[in-house]
């Protein structure tokens, strides 16, 4: 039996690449815990003030709130719209237009301060709609192609004769895609979730121009606390959104498994 020996020089670029994609995150969670009033790294001492510093201003908690809500909503709203755009895409596909796929991904093709921007001259100037709803309709178009894009990806590989089996014996079309179409695409659903709810919650581009006077996000709050202070609170702030991004993976993983996703 041979063995394959690894090139040295192949060995120090991966360990290149990965040391390039773990030095932020190094970087950061050092910071946060520096004993010192200021960013620095490394560390000058350990301390925990930081984080507890997070939960004692206001504007944190308030933001934190409604950047949660906003990619609660938003990720539920584009789910609505994208799974029977990205079902009729890929059921109908024959007889529906081709730029009809393209047109459900714009939001990412545009770059986002140009679709902010677009958003807020239609949205909050042109409708006259309050901050939140305008958030919301913005996150949930920002967010609408993974949905599609996603979940027709899971009805790619998806018998459609199934369905027409469970039509042909009587069920509705309606309860034929709940019950038959969607567990067997519940993989894809789960995904584009994910990717929505993060995008969402850590957005700025399209964010900054739609907040207004007693809404904002923590992203943008964030952006606010860097322009008075420079202390490592917001180095812990990003420290607990990674925790949540982990946290929601684990989650994943320990119901359904990771290997799940890629299905």
């Amino acid at each position: 039996m041979m063995t394959r020996t690894v090139h040295p020089a192949l060995v120090a670029f991966t360990a290149l690449v990965f040391l390039f994609l773990l030095a932020p995150l190094v970087i950061i969670i050092g910071a946060a815990f520096s004993d010192t009033s200021y960013l620095t790294f490394p560390p000058q001492g350990l301390t925990l003030r930081w984080f507890s510093n997070i939960f004692q201003i206001e504007a944190f908690r308030t933001t934190a709130i409604t950047s949660l809500e906003l990619a609660s909503l938003g990720t539920a709203l584009s789910l609505l719209i994208g799974i029977p755009a990205a079902y009729a895409i890929s059921r109908y596909r024959v007889e529906l237009p081709r730029w009809l796929s393209t047109l459900f991904v714009l939001p990412i093709l545009v770059p986002e301060i140009v679709f902010g921007f677009s958003l807020m001259k239609s949205i909050t100037i042109g409708l006259g709609l309050p901050i939140f709803p305008s958030l919301l309709i913005g996150h949930a178009l920002l967010v609408l192609p993974y949905s599609v894009r996603v979940v027709s990806a899971s009805l790619a590989s998806f018998d459609f004769s199934i369905e027409e089996a469970a039509i042909s014996l009587g069920c509705p079309p309606l309860k034929t895609f709940l019950t038959v179409v969607l567990p067997n695409i519940r993989a894809g659903v789960i995904a584009a979730f994910i990717l929505a709810f993060i995008t969402s919650i850590n957005d700025v581009s399209v964010s900054v121009f739609l907040t207004g006077p007693g809404i904002s996000t923590l992203p943008i709050q964030i952006l606010a606390h860097m322009e008075q202070f420079f202390d490592p609170t917001i180095a812990s702030v990003s420290v607990l959104l990674m925790l949540v991004t982990v946290a929601v993976m684990a989650i994943v993983e320990a119901t359904l498994g990771l290997t799940f996703l890629t299905k």
